[in-house]
């Protein structure tokens, strides 16, 4: 019995890695935290790094083990969260894609207003909730969460789990992605650093829009077959 929950624990950890690892996408997602804390001390980022790490890990591991049942008792259907996600992400997108780049003088003035408090305020939203952690991928731990569950206990408790750990083990991906983002992306010099993330922010934006188109076609998909049936 203990080698069967022990074989399941690992399984539902290859799973969920490779099946959220793709869509979290820290090394995507790390030009964009770096441009949107443009003026942060090394420090700053730091502590941003490990706050966002910490709150995508929680945030996922709710979703992914009462975030199912958190929509029916809500009545809030997962095209909805797809729609009004996708809304957010593409919002902060366009920000980004429009925020000229700072100059020295304008950089160092950043660099005295970032305060850790203001790090602190900015962990969540919108650096963990829409960038780090969206809802796509709110959406695909709700389903597999669901994909996890069993009839028997100890073998649901211990694919869960095995799924808490993968959201662990990226929860640490995250945090080295962040923690050492201007590092990963120096030998791309400045101009090129610039034109990556005005890339990256362009595509988060088609990602946005992807988000919305995929919750309104399923929405109309519903509102078209109630139709044919009525």
């Amino acid at each position: 019995m203990t080698a069967e929950l022990l074989l399941a624990a690992g399984k539902s950890f290859l799973f969920v890695f490779a099946a959220l690892l793709p869509i979290l996408n820290p090394a995507a997602t790390a030009p964009i935290f770096l441009g949107l804390t443009e003026g942060a001390s090394s420090k700053t980022r730091a502590l941003l790094a490990r706050r966002i790490a910490r709150n995508m890990f929680a945030l996922m591991v709710g979703s992914m083990l009462v975030g199912s049942y958190v929509l029916e008792f809500f009545g809030i259907s997962l095209p909805i969260v797809r729609v009004g996600g996708g809304l957010i992400v593409a919002a902060a997108a366009w920000r980004l894609l429009n925020t000229s780049h700072a100059s020295d003088d304008r950089r160092t003035a950043l660099a005295e207003s970032f305060t850790p408090e203001q790090a602190r305020r900015q962990a969540f939203y919108p650096l963990t909730f829409p960038i780090s952690c969206g809802p796509g991928s709110i959406a695909a731990a709700i389903t597999v969460g669901v994909s996890l569950n069993d009839t028997r206990l100890a073998l649901s408790l211990a694919r869960m789990g095995g799924g808490v750990l993968a959201l662990l083990a990226i929860g640490v991906l995250l945090y080295l992605a962040f923690r050492y983002a201007q590092q990963l992306l120096k030998p791309l010099g400045e101009a090129g650093i610039v034109i990556f993330l005005r890339l990256t922010a362009f595509i988060l934006l088609c990602l946005g829009v992807q988000i919305v188109w995929d919750g309104l076609s399923e929405l109309l998909s519903e509102l078209l077959r109630s139709l044919s049936v009525g």
